[in-house]
Protein backbone atom coordinates (compact mmCIF):
# COMPACT_ATOMS: atom_id res chain seq x y z
CA UNK A 1 0.00 0.00 0.00
CA UNK A 2 1.10 3.54 -0.69
CA UNK A 3 1.98 5.81 2.12
CA UNK A 4 -0.14 8.88 2.86
CA UNK A 5 2.74 11.13 1.84
CA UNK A 6 2.63 9.57 -1.62
CA UNK A 7 -1.01 10.63 -2.00
CA UNK A 8 -0.12 14.11 -0.82
CA UNK A 9 2.75 14.25 -3.33
CA UNK A 10 0.40 13.19 -6.14
CA UNK A 11 -2.14 15.82 -5.10
CA UNK A 12 0.57 18.51 -5.04
CA UNK A 13 1.85 17.37 -8.46
CA UNK A 14 -1.69 17.54 -9.86
CA UNK A 15 -2.18 20.99 -8.40
CA UNK A 16 1.12 22.20 -9.89
CA UNK A 17 0.22 20.67 -13.26
CA UNK A 18 -3.19 22.34 -13.23
CA UNK A 19 -1.71 25.69 -12.22
CA UNK A 20 0.94 25.41 -14.94
CA UNK A 21 -1.67 24.50 -17.58
CA UNK A 22 -3.84 27.44 -16.53
CA UNK A 23 -0.88 29.81 -16.73
CA UNK A 24 0.18 28.38 -20.09
CA UNK A 25 -3.35 28.69 -21.50
CA UNK A 26 -3.59 32.26 -20.24
CA UNK A 27 -0.21 33.21 -21.76
CA UNK A 28 -1.08 31.46 -25.01
CA UNK A 29 -4.41 33.31 -25.24
CA UNK A 30 -2.71 36.65 -24.57
CA UNK A 31 -0.04 36.02 -27.21
CA UNK A 32 -2.62 34.84 -29.73
CA UNK A 33 -4.76 37.93 -29.14
CA UNK A 34 -1.72 40.19 -29.42
CA UNK A 35 -0.70 38.62 -32.72
CA UNK A 36 -4.16 38.55 -34.27
CA UNK A 37 -5.29 41.95 -33.05
CA UNK A 38 -1.85 43.49 -33.32
CA UNK A 39 -1.56 42.52 -36.98
CA UNK A 40 -4.95 44.01 -37.67
CA UNK A 41 -3.97 47.23 -35.91
CA UNK A 42 -0.66 47.50 -37.80
CA UNK A 43 -2.41 47.71 -41.17
CA UNK A 44 -2.68 51.47 -40.99
CA UNK A 45 -3.73 53.44 -43.99
CA UNK A 46 -1.17 55.86 -45.38
CA UNK A 47 -2.05 59.49 -45.16
CA UNK A 48 -2.96 60.77 -48.61
CA UNK A 49 -1.30 64.01 -49.65
CA UNK A 50 -2.77 65.78 -52.65
CA UNK A 51 0.36 66.70 -54.57
CA UNK A 52 -1.31 68.06 -57.71
CA UNK A 53 0.83 65.84 -59.92
CA UNK A 54 -0.62 67.44 -63.05
CA UNK A 55 0.98 70.70 -61.95
CA UNK A 56 4.30 68.87 -61.55
CA UNK A 57 4.06 67.49 -65.09
CA UNK A 58 3.14 70.90 -66.52
CA UNK A 59 6.03 72.59 -64.71
CA UNK A 60 8.50 69.95 -65.94
CA UNK A 61 7.13 70.22 -69.49
CA UNK A 62 7.36 74.01 -69.52
CA UNK A 63 10.85 74.01 -68.03
CA UNK A 64 12.45 71.54 -70.45
CA UNK A 65 10.19 70.07 -73.16
CA UNK A 66 7.86 72.78 -74.51
CA UNK A 67 8.40 74.55 -77.81
CA UNK A 68 10.03 77.42 -75.91
CA UNK A 69 11.43 75.84 -72.73
CA UNK A 70 12.50 77.91 -69.75
CA UNK A 71 15.93 76.24 -69.70
CA UNK A 72 18.20 75.88 -72.76
CA UNK A 73 19.70 72.55 -73.94
CA UNK A 74 22.99 73.20 -72.10
CA UNK A 75 21.23 73.31 -68.75
CA UNK A 76 19.17 70.23 -69.65
CA UNK A 77 22.41 68.40 -70.47
CA UNK A 78 23.99 69.44 -67.19
CA UNK A 79 20.97 68.59 -65.04
CA UNK A 80 20.00 65.30 -66.70
CA UNK A 81 23.56 64.21 -67.53
CA UNK A 82 22.46 63.45 -71.11
CA UNK A 83 21.05 65.20 -74.15
CA UNK A 84 17.34 65.85 -74.45
CA UNK A 85 16.94 63.56 -77.53
CA UNK A 86 18.60 60.67 -75.66
CA UNK A 87 16.42 61.24 -72.60
CA UNK A 88 13.27 61.40 -74.73
CA UNK A 89 14.20 58.18 -76.55
CA UNK A 90 14.63 56.42 -73.19
CA UNK A 91 11.29 57.77 -71.95
CA UNK A 92 9.63 56.70 -75.20
CA UNK A 93 10.96 53.13 -75.01
CA UNK A 94 10.10 52.78 -71.34
CA UNK A 95 6.58 54.18 -71.76
CA UNK A 96 5.90 51.91 -74.74
CA UNK A 97 7.39 48.70 -73.38
CA UNK A 98 7.30 48.83 -69.57
CA UNK A 99 3.77 48.98 -68.10
CA UNK A 100 4.86 50.94 -65.02
CA UNK A 101 5.79 53.92 -67.20
CA UNK A 102 2.48 54.00 -69.06
CA UNK A 103 0.28 56.76 -67.73
CA UNK A 104 -3.06 55.43 -66.57
CA UNK A 105 -6.17 56.74 -64.90
CA UNK A 106 -6.77 55.88 -61.26
CA UNK A 107 -10.07 54.84 -59.67
CA UNK A 108 -11.13 58.49 -59.50
CA UNK A 109 -10.50 58.98 -63.22
CA UNK A 110 -7.41 61.14 -62.70
CA UNK A 111 -4.21 60.48 -64.56
CA UNK A 112 -1.26 59.19 -62.57
CA UNK A 113 2.29 60.45 -62.86
CA UNK A 114 3.60 60.93 -66.38
CA UNK A 115 6.52 58.94 -67.76
CA UNK A 116 8.47 62.21 -67.84
CA UNK A 117 7.97 62.71 -64.10
CA UNK A 118 8.90 59.11 -63.26
CA UNK A 119 11.99 59.04 -65.48
CA UNK A 120 13.11 62.49 -64.33
CA UNK A 121 12.91 61.42 -60.70
CA UNK A 122 14.96 58.28 -61.41
CA UNK A 123 17.56 60.04 -63.56
CA UNK A 124 18.05 62.83 -61.05
CA UNK A 125 18.45 60.41 -58.16
CA UNK A 126 21.07 58.54 -60.19
CA UNK A 127 22.77 61.71 -61.43
CA UNK A 128 22.95 63.55 -58.13
CA UNK A 129 22.68 60.78 -55.55
CA UNK A 130 20.06 62.73 -53.65
CA UNK A 131 17.38 61.40 -51.34
CA UNK A 132 14.10 60.19 -52.80
CA UNK A 133 12.03 62.91 -51.16
CA UNK A 134 14.12 65.71 -52.70
CA UNK A 135 11.90 65.94 -55.77
CA UNK A 136 8.53 65.96 -54.02
CA UNK A 137 7.95 69.69 -54.30
CA UNK A 138 9.04 70.01 -57.96
CA UNK A 139 7.95 66.74 -59.57
CA UNK A 140 5.05 66.18 -57.16
CA UNK A 141 5.73 62.60 -56.12
CA UNK A 142 6.33 61.11 -52.70
CA UNK A 143 9.40 59.36 -51.38
CA UNK A 144 8.10 55.80 -51.76
CA UNK A 145 6.93 56.56 -55.31
CA UNK A 146 10.31 58.07 -56.19
CA UNK A 147 12.07 54.93 -54.93
CA UNK A 148 9.69 52.76 -56.94
CA UNK A 149 10.40 54.91 -60.02
CA UNK A 150 14.11 54.34 -59.53
CA UNK A 151 13.66 50.59 -59.11
CA UNK A 152 11.39 50.25 -62.18
CA UNK A 153 13.65 52.55 -64.21
CA UNK A 154 16.70 50.40 -63.48
CA UNK A 155 14.80 47.20 -64.28
CA UNK A 156 13.50 48.73 -67.52
CA UNK A 157 16.92 49.95 -68.63
CA UNK A 158 18.44 46.54 -68.00
CA UNK A 159 15.57 44.82 -69.83
CA UNK A 160 15.54 47.16 -72.84
CA UNK A 161 19.15 48.23 -73.20
CA UNK A 162 21.14 45.65 -71.26
CA UNK A 163 22.28 43.54 -74.19
CA UNK A 164 23.54 46.58 -76.06
CA UNK A 165 25.00 48.79 -73.34
CA UNK A 166 25.57 46.62 -70.28
CA UNK A 167 28.11 44.26 -71.80
CA UNK A 168 31.87 44.00 -71.73
CA UNK A 169 33.47 46.33 -74.26
CA UNK A 170 34.86 44.81 -77.44
CA UNK A 171 38.23 45.71 -78.93
CA UNK A 172 36.43 48.06 -81.36
CA UNK A 173 34.65 49.78 -78.46
CA UNK A 174 37.99 50.51 -76.83
CA UNK A 175 39.50 52.12 -79.96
Amino acid sequence: MSSPSSYEDDAIDDQIDNTFEDMFDQQFDQMYDAIVHGAANKQKKRAYIEREREQGHNQLWNDYFSEHPTYPPEIFRRRFRMTKPLFLSIVDRLSNEVPYFQQRRNAHGRYGLSALQKCTAAIRMLAYGQAADTYDEYLRLGESTALLCLEKFNEGIIQLFGDEYLRKPTANDLQ
